[in-house]
């Protein structure tokens, strides 16, 4: 893997000086290793990763929770296949029910129509997860995945029927999608980033992990604290802050470098 450190707006009152750091991954190394040091894609071709606080799923210590089952239990009825995307028929009808989606949800035309053409036609859906309502005998629900098999899968995007809404369809779906790659033999799932409140439905299943900037850290109340700091007007970097090193490292570096998978020789 090679780094990129982007510039971003500085604060030089309070020296802190920003960077956007970038991952291109040498030859023959896969998308999993820049998974698993905290990247994610930044283009659909998957030569360019971005580093950001995101969340993934030790499948190995998943276990469904009483809200697992209680989410798993509304959407009882609906099935789920998974379909290699060479097998997907990326039709007019889904084309459009997805770009209608995405419109309520996002924002109008936030994805266009060219936009949603090219994630179906990107290295970054391999896979596509879609799910039935049996006793209506329709498609509700689609999510669009990134695998390696038996490794990592990534949670890509999901389109679903709204009207579902009462039986909570897309937290079902990730839910289900969670279970599916666990009962699979996965390593992980990776669920996106994690910036604001809204997010933190990510971290509802049991092995939730978050990546601070260092490592992977499954204390669900270090990553409500980031959320509540990551605000305009922060004077400090976070590994400056007293209060999060004592409350959350002991008020000792070492720990920082024993996380982190960063070395340079």
């Amino acid at each position: 893997m090679r780094i990129v450190f982007s510039e971003h707006h500085s604060d030089y009152q309070n020296y802190i000086f920003p960077y956007a750091i970038w991952g291109f991954p040498d030859e023959g190394e896969t998308a999993a290793k820049m998974f698993a040091h905290g990247f994610l894609p930044a283009s659909r071709d998957m030569d360019r990763f971005y580093l950001c606080r995101h969340v993934r799923v030790n499948l190995d210590n998943f276990r469904t929770s009483s809200e697992n089952r209680r989410i798993l239990r509304k959407g009882e009825g609906i099935s789920a296949v998974l379909v290699p995307r060479a097998s997907f028929d990326y039709s007019r009808r889904r084309r459009t029910a997805y770009k209608n989606y995405a419109d309520i949800k996002f924002g109008k035309d936030v994805m266009t129509f060219k936009r949603l053409d090219s994630l179906f036609d990107s290295k970054m859906i391999t896979h596509c997860l879609v799910f039935k309502d049996e006793s209506e005998g329709r498609e509700v629900g689609t999510v669009t995945l990134y695998l390696e098999p038996g490794n990592l899968a990534f949670y890509y995007y999901a389109f679903y029927d709204l009207n579902y809404y009462a039986r909570n369809l897309g937290m079902y779906m990730m839910t289900s999608t969670v279970q599916f790659f666990s009962e699979a033999n996965y390593k992980h799932i990776y669920l996106g980033s994690c910036y604001n409140k809204n997010a933190l439905y990510k971290t509802q299943f049991g092995g939730a992990e978050f990546f601070n900037g260092f490592g992977w850290s499954g204390d669900i109340k270090e990553l409500k604290y980031l959320i509540k700091r990551d605000h305009p007007g922060v004077e400090q970097h976070l590994l400056e802050t007293p209060e999060y090193c004592k409350k959350f490292y002991q008020d000792d570096p070492e720990r920082f470098k024993a996380l982190t998978p960063f070395r340079i020789n």
